[in-house]
C-alpha cells in the first residue's frame, strides 16, 4: 500500500477492526469510526491487540512495524488507543520508511 493519507489508512484500520469484531456481540452506536477505542469500545483483550497488529501489517504489506510505540509510552502500557491514534502512528511510520 502506498497511499498513506488519513482517509486511506482509516479505511484500512476500520476494515480490519470490522473483520475482527464481526462475530462478537457488540453494539457500536454509529459503527466503527475515528474515535472508536480498541479496549473500551471494542472490548479488545491482549490477544486481540496482537491479532490486530498482525492483520494491519498484512493489509499494508509491511512487517515489523514498531507497534510498541503506539501501545507503550514512558515504559507503561497505554490505557486505550483510538482509530485516530492508530492512523496517526501508521502515517508516521510509513512516511518515515
Amino acid at each position: 500500500m502506498t497511499d498513506t493519507s488519513t482517509q486511506a489508512l482509516q479505511s484500512v484500520v476500520t476494515s480490519v477492526l470490522e473483520e475482527t469484531v464481526q462475530d462478537w456481540d457488540l453494539e457500536i452506536e454509529g459503527g466503527i469510526g475515528a474515535e472508536t477505542t480498541l479496549i473500551e469500545d471494542l472490548e479488545f483483550e491482549s490477544i486481540d491487540v496482537v491479532q490486530f497488529c498482525v492483520a494491519i501489517e498484512q493489509k499494508l504489506g509491511r512487517k515489523g512495524l514498531p507497534f510498541e510505540k503506539l501501545f507503550i509510552q514512558d515504559g507503561a502500557y497505554v490505557d486505550d488507543v483510538s482509530v485516530t491514534d492508530v492512523v496517526g502512528f501508521l502515517q508516521e511510520e510509513l512516511q518515515a520508511a
